[in-house]
């Protein structure tokens, strides 16, 4: 295949943040928000609320009772994976229903929710770590939206556990662009931080996150080892990258373990 010119060049028209969320980011950044805030620009969007209280009451939680309002959730969940809850269910309604698109966004929850997590434990920016997870693989939404038969042709060809930075080779043979620098611009349209968006762009190339920032290291480290958790019997990542970011490999793959034995125990607590 040809690249695709408009591709190559972002000439896309890239999803537009819902009002939602816009409201919602507003409420983030403010260091003095409140979970009645919180709470009250989720219930403002019956697709929102409905998705928050949902994933407070999925098997990933494990609660014993079940949680019937938004104030609940969020003070069982906390602002930020309340917050990210509701991001990911913006990012669902940009785009097409597709099995294809099922299983990226399920996948983005999750890596959202350990990094994010992960993050707090070391001491590190939870929510851009969060929001990273999230975004990660957005721009192979993108490219589905853009030609969908060509990416689930493409999609179709990877093992699983293909390595990011092969996807992203196969997508810029096949499109003129991958899904990293598409991820990357959706980052920026939507307003979250320079951190996150570079993060996302960097993601598939280990060989270039020296050059990035600290800050942007950690990220990258915290998600590589995400990753590897999450693709099951991938080789051990975390004494590799641990010291592109100056962490120590032990700290990141116990705050992994105990995140892990916490969310199978069903004690997400909010200050996770």
């Amino acid at each position: 295949m040809n690249p695709d010119p408009a591709l190559r060049a972002l000439d896309i028209d890239l999803p537009a943040s819902p009002a939602a969320l816009a409201r919602l980011g507003a409420v983030m950044a403010d260091e003095d928000a409140s979970v009645a805030q919180l709470a009250a620009v989720v219930e403002s969007d019956m697709a929102l609320a409905s998705a928050v209280v949902r994933t407070v009451n999925s098997a990933m939680f494990g609660l014993l009772r079940r949680v019937e309002t938004v104030t609940e959730a969020v003070q069982y969940l906390g602002l930020r994976e309340v917050a990210a809850i509701t991001f990911e269910m913006g990012l669902r309604t940009r785009f097409p229903a597709d099995p294809l698109l099922d299983a990226l966004w399920d996948a983005a929850r999750v890596r959202g929710l350990l990094m994010g997590r992960v993050a707090a434990r070391l001491g590190l920016h939870a929510w851009r770590a969060h929001s990273a997870g999230l975004f990660a693989q957005t721009g192979q939404a993108v490219l589905f939206l853009h030609d969908r038969a060509s990416f689930a042709a493409l999609e179709a060809g990877w093992p699983p556990g293909t390595p990011a930075h092969v996807q992203a080779q196969d997508e810029a043979r096949s499109f003129g662009v991958d899904h990293a620098v598409l991820g990357a611009a959706l980052c920026r349209a939507w307003g979250l931080a320079a951190d996150v968006a570079d993060c996302v762009r960097e993601r598939p190339f280990e060989s270039r996150w020296t050059a990035r920032p600290q800050s942007v290291r950690e990220l990258l480290c915290v998600g590589a080892v995400v990753d590897e958790a999450c693709a099951e019997g991938a080789s051990l990542t975390a004494d590799r990258v641990a010291p592109l970011a100056g962490l120590a490999a032990s700290a990141l793959t116990s705050a992994l373990a105990q995140v892990r034995a916490q969310l199978n125990e069903g004690g997400g607590e909010a200050s996770a």
